[in-house]
């Protein structure tokens, strides 16, 4: 490895204030490569620095970590298959053409449902916050989701949307009898050998709250504090904290965790925990629509334009946050890209880190590589 440049490159970012702080971790199936903290977890109320083990709130890598995992654990069981209709879970999309959507079209983003819905509001404009009335807004968005019209056919064009994720934890809900959170940390989190990855549940734990050094997000201006240890993402915290688009926390050293272990069920080296063909199913399922990037529950890099650089190859897979987190992982070379940040703090409005990401994936595959 060649940290100085990768070190200029993150300490560029601080500089420039496209994040407060990051944490940078290369690794492959055999070991980290490189693993540094630059910057500050926190800068107000006041300044904390940032360290290698602090945990960040992933947002939506939530999706590939918790979502598509849990459900590579009830295809293994036979419990759904990708191609079944999603109403068969979940009877309220038995209606019009919501009857046709898969649980294929949710994890690749083609069930013709929009991006996005500020369906939050409803704890903005709702008085009290205690548990009996955030499980009452966890199943109100459910609802509203449910009742969400389609933008699209589906099947017929790729929009990223965090409502199917947000059905896809339903969906694991019911099947399992468990709540997502609970699911994840007896099924998933253990076996691989993840110690500080975590949902934090305002509903059932409001009075508990981990004990990591976190990155702080941000100055919420209608929670009115400083978000730590508090899921970031608005309808999520509207959910309690827990749902299937985001509210995961890790560390750097867990997602590399996390890669190393799917890359080994991949190879079919952990077939009790999942089969070799699950894995590669949905890492490597083929893209038939136009501009399609995504995969099963992952994303590809954009021709010309991804956020990975130009360095990973075309049999890579990775996914963004909006907190300022990602990960890049290339199946052909064996090496993957962890790079946290706490872009969001203490404002959502900074754009800054979509110059920078491309600048630290390449200055690391180059270290890699050379």
């Amino acid at each position: 490895m060649r940290p100085d440049s990768i070190d200029e490159t993150c300490t560029a970012g601080v500089t420039a204030g496209a994040f407060p702080g990051a944490v940078v971790l290369a690794g492959n199936s055999e070991e980290i490569l490189f693993h540094r903290a630059y910057g500050q977890r926190a800068l107000v109320p006041s300044p904390l620095p940032m360290t290698p083990d602090t945990v960040f709130d992933l947002s939506s890598l939530t999706k590939p970590m918790a979502t598509a995992t849990a459900m590579m654990l009830l295809v293994r069981d036979g419990r759904v298959g990708l191609d079944d209709p999603v109403r068969t879970v979940i009877p309220e999309l038995g209606v019009g053409a919501k009857a046709a959507i898969t649980f294929r079209h949710f994890l690749n983003h083609t069930s013709g449902l929009p991006a996005w819905k500020p369906y939050y509001e409803c704890v903005v404009h709702t008085s009290g916050g205690g548990p009996t009335r955030l499980s009452a807004r966890r199943g109100h968005v459910f609802q509203q989701v449910h009742e969400e019209p389609l933008a699209t056919p589906p099947g017929e064009k790729c929009c990223y949307s965090d409502l199917g994720f947000i059905l896809l934890g339903e969906v694991i809900e019911r099947i399992s009898g468990q709540p997502l959170d609970r699911f994840c940390h007896d099924e998933i989190f253990p076996a691989m050998g993840l110690r500080s990855t975590f949902f934090v549940d305002l509903i059932r734990c409001a009075e508990e709250r981990p004990r990591f050094p976190i990155a702080a997000t941000e100055d919420c201006p209608w929670r009115r504090k400083i978000l730590c240890g508090e899921v970031h993402d608005d309808n999520a915290f509207a959910m309690g904290g827990v749902a299937g688009h985001a509210g995961l926390f890790a560390s750097a050293a867990d997602v590399h965790r996390f890669i190393r272990f799917l890359g080994r069920c991949r190879e079919g080296a952990e077939p009790d925990f999942l089969p070799a063909a699950v894995v590669r199913e949905f890492l490597e399922a083929d893209r038939v629509l136009p501009g399609q990037t995504h995969v099963l529950g992952w994303d590809t890099p954009s021709p010309g334009a991804s956020s990975s650089g130009s360095h990973f190859s075309g049999r890579a897979v990775g996914h963004l946050g909006f907190t300022g987190t990602s990960i890049w992982w290339d199946l052909e070379r064996d090496v993957h890209v962890v790079f946290l940040t706490n872009r969001v703090h203490p404002s959502r409005d900074n754009p800054g880190i979509r110059e920078f990401r491309p600048l630290v994936h390449d200055a690391v595959m180059e270290g890699v590589l050379s």
